[in-house]
């Protein structure tokens, strides 16, 4: 069986590519499960990756579960109920974990339909630029089904409560232009564009110093849970380590001499 996530490195920037074209990029599997949550792990702990695009093979994103293990005996959704919670937590609840927990910019490039665990699966991401055959449906109550890894947390936040219960609640979808409407996606572009536009938002997030960029983004995560003076205290013990940064010295410095930054996430 293919590999089910592809790796690409350009420069500062990885691209992760979901790789079951055939079944429609399903995030349910082990073996997918397992990559995510190693690639996450694996860039957090490398300074070199800036940014990373995470993408679908062929003509979808990730239709989220894999439907044939959805009807097997299979843990969790088959087999003893006593072992179906922990089916859950160390099976595709890792993914939720792991890419919050993740310090590197994320980036989804949808496109295609991003359905059920698919559809969590971009909004774990900081920023989703759509193409205009991209559909998002957060459709577990059509099946029966609640929104088991994180979609009842992510979608809220994503698009206000009110738009959230409507997804929910209808598990309908919505088209890329209502995804940009309702702020769900920061852009809509043509699908041949798709890429080249991702790696050109990740190419000016590389560009910025990047220990600097990975404690902004702690910052953005930590108010989900914190009041403003909990976040503004956790900025204040921050802002002396960027400071105090040779790339701080260095962007300064660049500033002032009009010449372009060189960086080394020091």
């Amino acid at each position: 069986m293919n590999e089910p996530v592809l790796v690409e490195r350009e420069g500062f920037v990885e691209t992760w590519t979901l790789n079951r074209p055939e079944q429609r990029n399903p995030v349910s599997d082990g073996d997918t499960i397992e990559a995510i949550v190693s690639h996450a792990a694996r860039v957090d702990h490398d300074p070199g990756v800036r940014a990373v695009i995470l993408t679908g093979a062929g003509s979808a994103f990730s239709a989220g579960a894999n439907l044939n293990q959805v009807r097997s005996d299979e843990v969790p959704f088959g087999g003893p109920l006593s072992r179906a919670r922990n089916g859950y937590r160390h099976g595709i609840q890792q993914i939720p974990l792991a890419l919050h927990g993740c310090e590197v910019p994320l980036i989804a490039a949808v496109n295609g339909p991003a359905i059920g665990a698919g559809f969590d699966l971009a909004l774990l991401c900081d920023l989703r630029i759509a193409s205009h055959s991209a559909t998002f449906a957060e459709s577990f109550v059509r099946v029966g089904l609640i929104p088991g890894d994180g979609g009842a947390w992510l979608l809220p936040r994503a698009i206000g409560a009110a738009r959230a219960a409507q997804l929910t609640l209808t598990g309908a979808s919505i088209d890329a232009v209502t995804a940009l409407d309702w702020g769900l996606v920061s852009e809509v572009v043509p699908g041949e564009q798709l890429l080249e536009r991702a790696h050109a938002l990740a190419d000016l997030i590389a560009a910025n110093p990047p220990a600097t960029v990975r404690m902004a983004k702690r910052l953005l995560r930590e108010q989900d849970h914190q009041s403003l003076a909990s976040n503004l205290e956790l900025a204040a013990a921050l802002q002396p380590l960027a400071q105090r940064s040779l790339d701080h010295t260095e962007a300064v410095e660049a500033m002032l001499a009009k010449r372009s930054p060189r960086f080394i996430g020091e």
